[in-house]
């Protein structure tokens, strides 16, 4: 783990989305947050010494999803799927699919597994997944807060965790989508989907890929508004979400973009950055890194 120390920093951007409004300065207690997220490989280890079932591996109750026949109520998760042409940016179910089989063990469906894969974030993992795992390593999921600020490694007016140029100098700065989306990826920085943890240069405070590769869960509830809101020394955000797109679907917030993101989408890998998902939902481009507080 890499020690984060103590400070503060202004949170949000007043250039970006409407939630990451308004900036407000934010203090931070020191904590450690692990080097990268959490592989296959240690996630492998979790279940196998607890036998521990994830989400996409249980097979959905009945009374969680009133009026989907039983037939349809299989295990899987969400999987991208490229289409064929130009689509609708408002509407990502145009290259999203439920997939039956698809799980941290196979993450593309149930012809995909992770041969080779040892060193890459696992996915798949619904946040019980991930906040399980945490607790069992004793350690927990970050805040939003702590993420940002993490992201952040010091620089005061990062847009990025390397600064604030979109292209550095350099090798590429993180595994993110290249080419037009959903269409066509064209790989440029060596991966079409998921790289080994670490591949990619770390911030100033040593942490790796908290741009690209895969998003990552935070403990906090999403709410568009919750920077208007709540105290500023080592915030948790709201205490129940609301989504005004889905105002009956629970979310927390996902940050850091996955190597799906691009320039003309959602532009997820920017420090500031946020994204919303349901906690029971597995996807193939997020997992999770954890921290660990010492008492405050």
């Amino acid at each position: 783990m890499v020690w984060i120390p103590s400070g503060s920093f202004l949170m949000g951007s007043e250039t970006g989305t409407p939630d990451e409004r308004p900036v407000r300065r934010v203090e931070i207690d020191g904590f450690w947050m692990e080097r990268t997220e959490v592989t296959n490989r240690a996630f492998a280890e979790f279940v196998e010494r607890t036998s521990y079932v994830t989400v996409a591996e249980r097979t959905p109750a009945p009374e969680d999803f009133p009026g989907v026949p039983e037939e349809n109520l299989v295990p899987g998760a969400l999987v991208f799927t490229p289409p064929a042409g130009p689509v609708d940016y408002d509407d990502p179910t145009l290259w999203w699919r439920y997939v039956p089989g698809a799980c941290w063990r196979h993450p593309l469906g149930p012809d995909s597994d992770l041969e080779g894969l040892d060193d890459h974030p696992v996915v798949q993992v619904a946040y019980e997944d991930a906040l399980a795992y945490a607790r069992w390593r004793g350690w927990d999921l970050p805040t939003e807060a702590e993420w940002e600020y993490a992201a952040r490694g010091g620089l005061r007016e990062a847009i990025y965790p390397w600064g604030t140029l979109r292209h550095p100098a350099g090798p590429a700065p993180a595994n993110i989508w290249q080419g037009p989306f959903p269409t066509e990826n064209t790989a440029l920085d060596g991966f079409a989907g998921t790289a080994p943890v670490g591949r990619f240069p770390a911030n100033a405070w040593g942490l790796r890929d908290m741009a690209g590769n895969v998003w990552e869960w935070c403990r906090d509830w999403y709410a568009p508004d919750s920077y208007r809101r709540g105290v500023r020394r080592n915030p948790t955000g709201p205490s129940r979400s609301f989504d005004p797109q889905e105002p009956g679907v629970p979310k927390r917030v996902m940050r850091g973009g996955s190597y799906l993101c691009s320039d003309a989408y959602c532009r997820g890998f920017r420090v500031a950055a946020r994204m919303k998902t349901s906690p029971d939902t597995g996807l193939c481009h997020l997992g999770f890194r954890c921290v660990f507080r010492p008492r405050r």
